[in-house]
């Protein structure tokens, strides 16, 4: 069977939730790629590039097992094993943390590449992100949860993505409660997926059909309500007060991050959701996200996931976050668009001794040399450029085309 091909005038077509980029976004991305990159570095963060393919029992490892719907998968014509394209980089960094970390001490690694993904999701059309991220390996305290929250806020604001506000949450307060009410894992499943919807009703009902203690059974409907900005953790520590002390540390442990936050970061706005519980599967601590008005799911998004690298050999507590790229400049005030060939130079098509040497200095200074093909019929004047490589018979020199030397 041959295989099936679309009539010539739609060869242009891209599947469906992927895209190209043309130049002036291509190079806006490009800026912000820099940008992005430099502040990792800034903050001691050091740059890994895994790769886009792997094994599958590799890729989908510990973490990774919630990847597998969203994770394109082909033969290996060489070994005959099942490959996979990666649909989240944070698995393979972690794998590399544990092959190439000593145990006691923080790694930070950072990293930037596509994904691809088999599935758009109810509001990204894109099946193609381009991830960014970075982890801190090492550190199990609330100062390296702090760091990579200062970190994504800071590259968000290099990104040029204004009016960030920030949610903040933990796992461990719905995860103690679970563990104190003694909840098998199906029941717990069924609550946590009820409490991410919001749908009170519904949970009311799960809860009273458990039958547990009044008291258990007030605590698990509260955490539905328990967010907003201030007081949240106050009223929190009211509200949970009879929980175990897994559920106390957990709250103690959002008031101090909150604080210092509020001290390094005074003018995000921070918003309380004890019932935020994305990747609750892996994550064993403070989740947290960053949203901008008007865009209905989180920008960037990240958290404590200590032990991800166990399936790897080497057990270390983690933290990080991750963001798209793509996203990242749609909000991004960053603007640099390509003006033409206005600050350009137009060299001639010539032989003449000297003007290839020419032509690398200025590129070498930073200059962008557009040079003419031979028969090319128009001139640096038709392009829009303001200056021109001139040969005035003993050397070449950059003369503006309309008002002598540049």
């Amino acid at each position: 069977m041959f295989p099936f091909s679309y009539p010539a005038g739609d060869r242009w077509l891209l599947p469906e939730g992927i895209e190209e980029l043309l130049p002036d976004e291509a190079e806006r991305l490009e800026l912000l790629r820099r940008r992005v990159l430099d502040r990792f570095a800034a903050w001691g963060y050091r740059l890994v590039m895994p790769p886009l393919i792997e094994f599958i029992d590799s890729l989908l490892t510990g973490a990774g097992h919630d990847l597998d719907i969203q994770t394109f998968k082909l033969i290996d014509q060489a070994s005959g094993r099942l490959l996979g394209v990666r649909a989240d980089m944070t698995p393979q960094v972690a794998r590399i943390d544990a092959r190439t970390h000593a145990g006691g001490i923080p790694g930070r690694l950072c990293y930037l590449g596509s994904v691809l993904h088999t599935q758009t999701d109810h509001l990204e059309k894109s099946r193609s992100p381009i991830q960014f991220g970075a982890e801190l390996y090492g550190h199990a305290g609330g100062a390296s949860d702090l760091e990579i929250i200062r970190l994504m806020l800071e590259v968000l604001m290099v990104a040029g993505i204004e009016q960030v506000h920030l949610d903040l949450g933990h796992v461990g307060i719905f995860r103690g409660l679970a563990r104190q009410a003694g909840l098998s894992p199906e029941q717990e499943g069924e609550l946590f997926s009820l409490l991410q919807q919001k749908a009170r009703p519904e949970l009311a009902s799960a809860v009273t059909a458990l039958g547990l203690e009044p008291a258990l059974a007030r605590m698990f409907l509260d955490l539905a309500d328990l967010n907003g900005r201030q007081g949240v953790i106050q009223r929190a520590k009211q509200c949970l007060a009879s929980a175990d002390a897994s559920v106390q540390q957990a709250l103690g442990e959002l008031q101090t991050l909150a604080d210092k936050l509020g001290a390094y970061c005074p003018n995000t706005p921070v918003n309380f959701d004890l019932a935020e519980l994305w990747g609750y599967r892996y994550q064993t601590g403070v989740v947290f996200a960053a949203f901008v008005p008007g865009y209905g799911r989180e920008i960037a998004r990240g958290g404590r996931y200590d032990d991800i690298g166990k399936v790897f050999g080497q057990a270390r507590p983690a933290t990080g976050f991750s963001a798209d790229l793509k996203v990242a400049l749609r909000f991004s005030s960053l603007d640099q668009p390509f003006s033409g060939y206005a600050d350009a130079i137009f060299a001639p098509a010539s032989d003449t001794p000297g003007q290839a040497e020419a032509v690398r200095r200025l590129r070498d200074l930073g200059r962008t040399v557009v040079e003419a093909l031979p028969g090319q019929a128009s001139g640096a004047a038709t392009h829009g450029f303001r200056y021109e490589l001139r040969f005035d018979g003993l050397h070449w020199g950059v003369q503006s085309i309309s008002s002598g030397d540049a």
